[in-house]
């Protein structure tokens, strides 16, 4: 499982040119689901995203976590994380999971973390989405679970 999360001072996702995902401060975070991820990587993601210290305290140190500030997380659905650009001029996707395990896993990322207390929008899987934010920094922080098992 890889992600690509922003702090953002707000964030929203359009589908069909309506919101269906909207947050104020908090991050906004790109999932993209492998085809060898499993649960333990849904519950490392989601546990890391609550608890990793990347909002500033008083004197600007990077020490706080979205519990800390009570911020929210616009989770986006992004299988082009797993992209593959090394060859050719056409990205691979054969590091992706198949949509059903993609989405199950997305849903659990999401519930894992609002289990945590953290406020959770979503994008909609599968459609076509128009993401705005306005990043707060810009602090941006990429993951792959995939290299820690």
């Amino acid at each position: 499982m890889r992600f690509v999360c922003q702090r953002v001072l707000q964030a929203r996702v359009e589908v069909n040119e309506q919101t269906v995902g909207r947050i104020d401060k908090g991050l906004l975070v790109y999932l993209s689901v492998g085809k060898d991820d499993t649960i333990k990587d849904a519950e490392f993601i989601a546990e890391k995203l609550v608890n990793l210290r990347i909002f500033p305290d008083e004197d600007r140190k990077m020490n706080r976590s979205l519990l800390d500030i009570g911020g929210a997380i616009l989770l986006v659905s992004n299988f082009t994380l797993h992209g593959d650009c090394r060859k050719g001029r056409r990205p691979g996707f054969d590091a992706a999971a198949d949509p059903k395990l993609a989405n199950q896993l997305y849903e659990k990322v999401a519930g894992l973390i609002a289990g945590q207390g953290v406020s959770v929008e979503k994008g909609v899987f599968g459609e076509y989405m128009r993401v705005t934010s306005t990043n707060d920094g810009p602090v941006t922080f990429i993951l792959d679970s995939s290299r820690l098992f």
